[in-house]
């Protein structure tokens, strides 16, 4: 365990002190521990600010949007493959639903926006053939979020699923002969032995992803996003960037990264606690 240990110490903890900038009017000149003390002036900086209410609402809605779609598909997916009994077939799908995990974030970006252009795109073309016109969606606020998550599936319901097929080909074999000379039908065989086997592992998954409601991969969105759409894709992850990086303002984007993570701590804890409480699988 040693060598996670270190890895641990000095990449996840050790950069802990770095938090206090949050707390200080930091400049790089004077340093973390030379810059005067700020207290929780840019707490409030960012709560009174008219970006607080929009990040937070975007976050939020594209972070839940993603978990209502991206979480039970795979786990129907493993369902519908323990399913398959052609194993020509089967490998074949599993490979063709892996693959688009392997595209980079910037490839499926850059994917997207070929493909959605009103003027030049494959899908613009097809629907012009149908003798319609294919609006504007990358500069749509309304459509973005439905951009983004339909994608996020696409690309990784796949290899998501492979967590539960692994649980589901663990399953001992005599509970379907069991249930075989009982009298029971594959559908029978998925809800009462499939989906019993593959609970804990989706409360745990499920758990793990409440815990991240606010944090949102900020590579895709901040690539997709123009001034068009701008309204439906800040979200609190970009405005960080672009208040460190961008406008460098490290104090505020400290506060707000700081602030993101206490929301998702709590998240966590109270998800877990209510898991405990209603089944017998948890965290701790």
């Amino acid at each position: 365990m040693l060598p996670s240990i270190i890895i641990f110490a000095l990449f996840t903890y050790y950069p802990m002190y770095g938090i206090v900038i949050a707390f200080k009017n930091f400049t790089p000149a004077e340093g973390i521990m030379g810059s005067s003390w700020a207290g929780l002036k840019y707490f409030k900086q960012y709560f009174n600010s008219y970006q607080f209410g929009l990040t937070i609402k975007n976050t939020i809605i594209i972070s839940l949007y993603t978990i209502a779609v991206t979480f039970p598909l795979p786990v129907i997916m493993g369902l519908l493959v323990n399913q398959m009994k052609a194993q020509k077939f089967k490998k074949f799908f599993q490979v063709s639903t892996y693959l688009p995990h392997f595209i980079s974030t910037v490839v499926m970006a850059g994917m997207l926006i070929l493909f959605l252009s009103p003027s030049t795109g494959i899908i613009a073309k097809l629907v012009g053939l149908l003798g319609f016109k294919l609006p504007n969606l990358m500069g749509s606020a309304k459509a973005f979020p439905h951009i983004y998550v339909w994608s996020e599936a696409w690309q990784h319901v796949g290899w998501d699923s492979i967590l539960y097929i692994a649980t589901l080909s663990s399953v001992d074999p005599t509970l379907y002969e069991a249930a075989t000379m009982d009298g029971a039908n594959k559908w029978h065989k998925m809800i009462h032995i499939d989906v019993p086997a593959l609970l804990p592992t989706a409360t745990i998954m499920f758990i793990m992803r409440m815990g991240s409601v606010m944090s949102i991969g900020f590579e895709k969105v901040y690539l997709l996003q123009n001034t068009l759409n701008s309204t439906s894709s800040e979200i609190i992850s970009t405005y960080v960037y672009k208040m460190g990086l961008v406008s460098s303002q490290y104090s505020l984007s400290a506060a707000i990264g700081l602030f993101n993570n206490i929301i998702n701590l709590i998240l966590l804890l109270a998800v877990n606690f209510i898991s405990s409480k209603m089944s017998d699988t948890s965290l701790i």
